[in-house]
């Protein structure tokens, strides 16, 4: 059965250079809204659930804009909150062989989401209203201020019985020097409210300063993970292992930690049009099996699909449906659909 989900965070516009030009080569730029809530929200509303999101947009031409964008990806506009002036922005360039792509931010911790002060938001009536809420790391690193909006809108939802999804998504230029150190009271404090966690052994060792005497990144996975859930109380952790080969396909794999197991999807290799908003879409994935009760085995070979489609697409958002998510689960296409 459908359900309703929001996601509080920040919206984007998203300025991309053309093709695998430089910004210093260019003078055109593409311009789309998005950001982790933007991307995971739509997509689940792809699949048939209702999505929202709660934020803070300017109120201006540049706010109708992102609003009437949003609208197109189906996330319903009733708990966006208009005020300020100014949209965080960045800009791509794509990566082409050995160079990797490049995102630079500009105005971000000015926009109307991060300036939105203590009280802005009503929390109480955006929990009525669905059944899951996503957070985001991104989220933690801007200041304190958003740290509090979010750490309070997930006790709202934990406390009225609704699933708290955080995916930590640790940015560690957001965070600047000695961020880890920074960044472990407000991650563990999260965790501590939710119910479904994107994360990998990086995060634990890194972010929790968890040990690892183990050599692999799957070993040390399956060491650290389970502790973390066990800690935390968390029902469900996901996440990728993502492998970047020499003739410039990617190649990756998801699992699942549920009920003291682990679920692995087959490892995929596919070339790459656009990587940014591709664990997103895992995570949408994930999301998506849990509320429609999926085994974990389904779950998350549905979600590491919705990660390879979502690398075929420009754009930051998953534009997927899951009819063709299940279809790329048993078969590969190159022909055309007629």
């Amino acid at each position: 059965m459908p359900k309703t989900v929001a996601a509080f965070g920040e919206v984007m516009m998203r300025l991309q250079v053309p093709g695998f030009s430089l910004l210093s080569q260019s003078d055109t730029l593409q311009v789309s809204y998005s950001g982790t809530g933007v991307n995971v929200v739509s997509a689940l509303a792809r699949f048939g659930h209702t999505g929202y999101l709660v934020t803070t947009l300017p109120a201006n031409a540049i706010g109708d804009a992102a609003v009437a964008n949003l609208s197109k990806l189906g996330l319903l506009p009733s708990h966006i909150r208009r005020a300020g002036a100014y949209m965080g922005m960045y800009v791509l360039e794509n990566g082409f062989g050995p160079r990797p792509s490049r995102v630079t931010y500009t105005n971000r911790l000015e926009s109307s989401f991060n300036t939105a002060p203590e009280g802005a938001y009503d929390f109480a009536s955006a929990t009525r209203e669905c059944d899951a809420v996503h957070f985001c790391g991104i989220t933690l690193a801007m200041n304190d201020t958003v740290r509090r909006h979010a750490l309070t809108f997930a006790r709202t939802v934990k406390e009225a019985g609704g699933l708290v999804v955080f995916d930590c998504n640790y940015r560690p230029s957001l965070w600047g020097d000695d961020g880890y150190v920074k960044a472990k009271p407000w991650y563990t404090e999260m965790l501590g409210l939710a119910d479904i966690v994107m994360m990998n052994e990086k995060d634990a060792l890194y972010i929790l300063g968890m040990t690892s005497r183990r050599e692999t990144r799957q070993k040390q996975l399956e060491e650290l993970i389970p502790q973390v859930a066990d800690t935390y109380g968390i029902a469900v952790i996901a996440g990728t292992h993502r492998t970047v080969n020499p003739d410039n396909t990617h190649s990756l794999q998801g699992y699942l930690y549920k009920h003291s197991a682990f679920a692995y999807s087959e490892q995929l290799t596919f070339p790459v049009h656009d990587r940014i908003g591709a664990g997103d879409a895992f995570a949408s994935g994930i999301i998506h099996g849990e509320l429609e009760g999926h085994p974990p085995e389904m779950a998350v070979r549905f979600a590491a699909s919705a990660a390879m489609l979502a690398h075929t697409i420009p754009g930051d958002t998953p534009l997927s449906p899951e009819s063709a998510i299940l279809r790329a689960m048993t078969e590969w296409s190159g022909d055309v659909e007629r």
